[in-house]
Protein backbone atom coordinates (compact mmCIF):
# COMPACT_ATOMS: atom_id res chain seq x y z
CA UNK A 1 0.00 0.00 0.00
CA UNK A 2 1.66 2.98 -1.06
CA UNK A 3 2.24 5.61 1.46
CA UNK A 4 2.54 8.63 -0.94
CA UNK A 5 -0.50 10.38 -1.38
CA UNK A 6 -1.25 13.69 -4.15
CA UNK A 7 -0.70 16.39 -1.91
CA UNK A 8 -2.85 19.30 -3.36
CA UNK A 9 -3.72 21.12 0.18
CA UNK A 10 -1.09 22.92 1.79
CA UNK A 11 -2.58 23.81 5.57
CA UNK A 12 -1.10 27.07 6.13
CA UNK A 13 -2.04 30.41 8.42
CA UNK A 14 -1.16 33.27 6.94
CA UNK A 15 -2.04 34.12 3.11
CA UNK A 16 0.46 34.60 0.19
CA UNK A 17 -2.30 37.12 -1.87
CA UNK A 18 -4.80 38.93 0.69
CA UNK A 19 -7.33 39.37 -2.20
CA UNK A 20 -10.64 37.33 -0.94
CA UNK A 21 -12.33 37.95 -4.42
CA UNK A 22 -10.93 34.75 -6.34
CA UNK A 23 -10.36 32.83 -2.69
CA UNK A 24 -12.75 29.66 -1.79
CA UNK A 25 -14.69 30.16 1.10
CA UNK A 26 -15.46 26.61 2.85
CA UNK A 27 -18.97 27.68 4.90
CA UNK A 28 -20.23 24.84 7.13
CA UNK A 29 -22.64 24.57 9.95
CA UNK A 30 -23.17 21.55 11.93
CA UNK A 31 -21.98 18.70 9.02
CA UNK A 32 -23.29 20.67 6.52
CA UNK A 33 -21.33 22.71 4.00
CA UNK A 34 -22.37 24.63 1.38
CA UNK A 35 -21.43 24.06 -1.94
CA UNK A 36 -22.19 25.38 -5.48
CA UNK A 37 -23.56 23.12 -8.60
CA UNK A 38 -21.10 22.99 -11.34
CA UNK A 39 -22.90 20.85 -14.16
CA UNK A 40 -23.11 17.18 -12.31
CA UNK A 41 -20.59 17.73 -9.84
CA UNK A 42 -20.43 20.59 -6.74
CA UNK A 43 -16.95 22.99 -6.10
CA UNK A 44 -16.11 25.00 -3.52
CA UNK A 45 -17.78 28.52 -3.91
CA UNK A 46 -15.77 31.60 -4.45
CA UNK A 47 -16.19 34.78 -2.57
CA UNK A 48 -17.99 36.32 -4.88
CA UNK A 49 -20.99 33.72 -5.23
CA UNK A 50 -21.51 34.29 -1.27
CA UNK A 51 -22.26 37.91 -1.49
CA UNK A 52 -25.62 37.92 -1.78
CA UNK A 53 -26.48 35.59 0.27
CA UNK A 54 -24.45 35.64 3.37
CA UNK A 55 -23.77 38.97 4.67
CA UNK A 56 -23.67 38.09 8.53
CA UNK A 57 -20.90 35.96 9.70
CA UNK A 58 -17.57 36.01 12.01
CA UNK A 59 -14.41 37.02 10.49
CA UNK A 60 -13.62 34.36 7.39
CA UNK A 61 -10.62 32.96 9.14
CA UNK A 62 -7.83 31.72 6.46
CA UNK A 63 -7.08 27.68 6.21
CA UNK A 64 -4.31 27.30 3.41
CA UNK A 65 -3.60 26.95 0.08
CA UNK A 66 -5.56 24.32 -2.65
CA UNK A 67 -3.48 24.55 -6.01
CA UNK A 68 -3.23 27.66 -7.02
CA UNK A 69 -6.89 28.57 -4.34
CA UNK A 70 -6.00 30.66 -1.55
CA UNK A 71 -9.35 29.11 1.07
CA UNK A 72 -10.81 30.31 3.93
CA UNK A 73 -13.83 29.34 5.97
CA UNK A 74 -16.35 30.48 8.35
CA UNK A 75 -18.79 28.88 10.95
CA UNK A 76 -22.79 29.54 11.07
CA UNK A 77 -25.01 28.81 13.38
CA UNK A 78 -27.22 27.80 10.61
CA UNK A 79 -27.16 26.55 7.06
CA UNK A 80 -28.82 29.10 4.49
CA UNK A 81 -31.93 27.71 1.94
CA UNK A 82 -30.03 26.33 -1.14
CA UNK A 83 -30.61 29.61 -3.21
CA UNK A 84 -30.04 28.72 -7.08
CA UNK A 85 -26.34 26.61 -7.50
CA UNK A 86 -25.56 27.36 -3.63
CA UNK A 87 -26.65 23.97 -2.07
CA UNK A 88 -25.63 23.05 1.43
CA UNK A 89 -24.79 18.58 1.35
CA UNK A 90 -23.30 16.34 4.50
CA UNK A 91 -19.55 16.70 4.54
CA UNK A 92 -19.34 12.94 4.21
CA UNK A 93 -21.33 13.54 0.43
CA UNK A 94 -18.09 15.75 -0.49
CA UNK A 95 -15.77 13.26 -2.45
CA UNK A 96 -18.91 11.74 -4.25
CA UNK A 97 -20.29 14.85 -5.33
CA UNK A 98 -17.12 17.19 -6.34
CA UNK A 99 -15.01 13.63 -7.56
CA UNK A 100 -11.75 14.99 -5.84
CA UNK A 101 -11.13 13.20 -2.63
CA UNK A 102 -8.98 15.62 -1.03
CA UNK A 103 -11.47 18.02 -0.83
CA UNK A 104 -12.58 16.09 1.76
CA UNK A 105 -9.40 16.69 3.68
CA UNK A 106 -9.49 20.33 3.10
CA UNK A 107 -13.17 20.51 4.17
CA UNK A 108 -12.29 18.24 7.18
CA UNK A 109 -9.35 20.79 8.09
CA UNK A 110 -12.00 23.63 8.54
CA UNK A 111 -14.33 21.68 10.74
CA UNK A 112 -11.47 20.74 12.66
CA UNK A 113 -10.24 24.32 13.56
CA UNK A 114 -13.81 25.42 13.78
CA UNK A 115 -14.30 23.55 15.94
CA UNK A 116 -11.24 24.35 18.12
CA UNK A 117 -12.24 27.74 18.09
CA UNK A 118 -15.89 27.41 19.18
CA UNK A 119 -14.72 25.42 22.31
CA UNK A 120 -11.83 27.47 23.01
CA UNK A 121 -13.43 30.89 23.71
CA UNK A 122 -12.29 31.50 27.01
CA UNK A 123 -9.37 30.12 29.08
CA UNK A 124 -9.46 26.93 30.86
CA UNK A 125 -7.16 28.22 33.24
CA UNK A 126 -8.61 31.26 34.55
CA UNK A 127 -11.96 31.73 32.56
CA UNK A 128 -11.11 35.06 30.51
CA UNK A 129 -11.79 35.66 26.94
CA UNK A 130 -9.27 34.32 24.70
CA UNK A 131 -7.99 36.03 21.58
CA UNK A 132 -6.11 34.92 18.77
CA UNK A 133 -2.45 35.30 19.28
CA UNK A 134 -0.86 36.89 16.45
CA UNK A 135 2.10 35.26 13.71
CA UNK A 136 0.53 31.44 14.87
CA UNK A 137 -2.56 29.00 15.00
CA UNK A 138 -3.00 29.33 18.47
CA UNK A 139 -5.25 31.30 20.93
CA UNK A 140 -4.40 32.97 23.63
CA UNK A 141 -5.55 34.80 27.02
CA UNK A 142 -4.37 37.98 28.11
CA UNK A 143 -5.06 37.94 31.50
CA UNK A 144 -2.83 35.05 32.61
CA UNK A 145 -0.95 33.78 28.90
CA UNK A 146 -2.51 30.79 28.92
CA UNK A 147 -1.79 29.96 25.33
CA UNK A 148 -3.85 26.78 23.77
CA UNK A 149 -3.24 25.34 20.50
CA UNK A 150 -5.73 23.00 18.00
CA UNK A 151 -5.84 19.45 19.54
CA UNK A 152 -5.09 16.46 17.76
CA UNK A 153 -5.80 13.77 19.41
CA UNK A 154 -4.12 10.35 18.14
CA UNK A 155 -5.50 6.94 17.69
CA UNK A 156 -4.87 4.05 15.91
CA UNK A 157 -7.01 1.87 13.30
CA UNK A 158 -5.68 -1.88 12.67
CA UNK A 159 -6.25 -4.49 9.90
CA UNK A 160 -5.91 -7.49 11.31
CA UNK A 161 -5.10 -10.81 9.71
CA UNK A 162 -5.60 -14.60 9.84
CA UNK A 163 -4.27 -16.52 6.99
CA UNK A 164 -6.22 -14.87 4.21
CA UNK A 165 -8.93 -13.63 5.87
CA UNK A 166 -9.43 -10.20 7.64
CA UNK A 167 -11.29 -9.15 10.58
CA UNK A 168 -13.63 -6.67 10.36
CA UNK A 169 -16.25 -5.26 12.92
CA UNK A 170 -19.64 -3.46 13.20
CA UNK A 171 -19.95 -0.43 15.91
CA UNK A 172 -22.49 0.35 17.34
CA UNK A 173 -22.70 4.15 16.06
CA UNK A 174 -22.17 2.73 12.36
CA UNK A 175 -25.45 2.43 10.13
CA UNK A 176 -26.86 -0.88 9.96
CA UNK A 177 -24.66 -3.34 7.83
CA UNK A 178 -21.39 -1.30 8.38
CA UNK A 179 -18.08 -3.01 9.65
CA UNK A 180 -14.90 -1.65 9.63
CA UNK A 181 -11.67 -2.38 11.19
CA UNK A 182 -10.79 -2.30 15.52
CA UNK A 183 -9.77 1.90 16.23
CA UNK A 184 -9.08 3.44 19.60
CA UNK A 185 -7.56 6.82 21.37
CA UNK A 186 -4.32 6.36 22.43
CA UNK A 187 -4.20 6.99 26.34
CA UNK A 188 -1.27 8.57 28.41
CA UNK A 189 1.69 6.43 28.69
CA UNK A 190 0.95 4.32 25.98
CA UNK A 191 2.67 3.55 22.80
CA UNK A 192 0.65 3.51 19.52
CA UNK A 193 1.76 -0.36 19.62
CA UNK A 194 0.19 -0.83 22.61
CA UNK A 195 -2.39 0.93 22.20
CA UNK A 196 -3.48 -1.25 19.53
CA UNK A 197 -3.00 -4.45 21.25
CA UNK A 198 -5.10 -3.12 24.00
CA UNK A 199 -7.74 -2.11 21.73
CA UNK A 200 -8.04 -5.37 19.84
CA UNK A 201 -8.33 -7.20 23.52
CA UNK A 202 -10.91 -4.83 24.82
CA UNK A 203 -13.15 -4.62 21.96
CA UNK A 204 -12.89 -8.21 20.38
CA UNK A 205 -10.76 -10.25 23.08
CA UNK A 206 -8.21 -11.51 20.97
CA UNK A 207 -4.28 -11.13 21.01
CA UNK A 208 -2.56 -10.07 17.91
CA UNK A 209 1.57 -9.65 16.93
CA UNK A 210 3.89 -8.55 14.70
CA UNK A 211 2.04 -5.15 14.73
CA UNK A 212 3.50 -2.62 12.00
CA UNK A 213 2.88 0.81 11.13
CA UNK A 214 1.40 1.40 7.62
CA UNK A 215 0.23 5.16 7.62
CA UNK A 216 -1.62 7.86 8.83
CA UNK A 217 -4.59 9.99 8.16
CA UNK A 218 -6.35 13.36 9.70
CA UNK A 219 -9.64 12.66 10.62
CA UNK A 220 -10.93 16.00 11.78
CA UNK A 221 -14.32 14.59 12.75
CA UNK A 222 -13.43 16.99 15.26
CA UNK A 223 -10.07 16.51 15.83
CA UNK A 224 -8.49 13.14 15.79
CA UNK A 225 -5.07 11.88 14.05
CA UNK A 226 -5.36 8.05 12.92
CA UNK A 227 -2.45 6.08 12.27
CA UNK A 228 -2.95 2.68 10.54
CA UNK A 229 -1.17 -0.37 11.55
CA UNK A 230 -1.74 -4.32 10.44
CA UNK A 231 -1.41 -7.20 12.76
CA UNK A 232 -1.12 -11.03 12.16
CA UNK A 233 -3.53 -13.09 14.82
CA UNK A 234 -2.24 -15.00 17.84
CA UNK A 235 -4.71 -16.26 19.68
CA UNK A 236 -8.22 -16.39 21.11
CA UNK A 237 -11.83 -16.43 20.15
CA UNK A 238 -13.61 -13.13 18.97
CA UNK A 239 -15.56 -12.00 21.78
CA UNK A 240 -17.19 -8.42 21.64
CA UNK A 241 -17.39 -6.10 24.36
CA UNK A 242 -21.24 -4.98 23.53
CA UNK A 243 -20.50 -1.56 24.53
CA UNK A 244 -18.57 0.09 21.73
CA UNK A 245 -18.68 -3.32 19.27
CA UNK A 246 -21.45 -5.48 18.73
CA UNK A 247 -20.68 -8.00 16.09
CA UNK A 248 -17.25 -9.04 14.95
CA UNK A 249 -15.99 -11.82 12.35
CA UNK A 250 -13.30 -13.02 9.53
CA UNK A 251 -13.69 -12.11 6.22
CA UNK A 252 -12.70 -13.34 2.67
CA UNK A 253 -11.35 -10.68 0.17
CA UNK A 254 -14.70 -11.82 -1.75
CA UNK A 255 -16.95 -12.53 0.79
CA UNK A 256 -16.42 -8.63 2.27
CA UNK A 257 -19.80 -6.64 3.84
CA UNK A 258 -20.68 -3.23 3.61
CA UNK A 259 -17.60 -1.41 4.43
CA UNK A 260 -15.78 3.08 4.97
CA UNK A 261 -15.65 4.93 1.69
CA UNK A 262 -12.60 5.35 0.21
CA UNK A 263 -12.37 9.27 2.14
CA UNK A 264 -11.11 7.05 5.12
CA UNK A 265 -8.33 5.02 5.63
CA UNK A 266 -9.99 2.12 7.11
CA UNK A 267 -11.42 2.30 3.20
CA UNK A 268 -8.88 2.29 1.47
CA UNK A 269 -7.03 -0.17 4.14
CA UNK A 270 -9.63 -2.71 3.39
CA UNK A 271 -9.16 -2.40 -0.59
CA UNK A 272 -5.82 -2.81 0.11
CA UNK A 273 -6.40 -5.63 1.42
CA UNK A 274 -8.89 -7.06 -0.80
CA UNK A 275 -6.89 -6.15 -4.08
CA UNK A 276 -4.00 -8.63 -2.59
CA UNK A 277 -5.98 -11.50 -2.12
CA UNK A 278 -8.51 -11.37 -5.57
Amino acid sequence: MSNRDEQKFIPAFTPTDTSLDKAWILVLAGKRMLVKKTGEKVSIPEKIDLDKLITEYEEAEYLGKYDSHECYFLGLTEMPEDNGDLISIDLMELTERSGDPELFILAGTANHILHWNRINQYCGRCGNKMVKKEGERARTCPICKNIVYPRISPAVITAIFKGDQILLAHNRNFREGRYSLIAGYVEPGETLEQTVEREIQEEVGIKVKDVRYLKSQPWPFPDALMTAFTAEYESGDITVDNEEITDAGWYNADNLPDIPSMDSVAGKLIRWYRDQHK
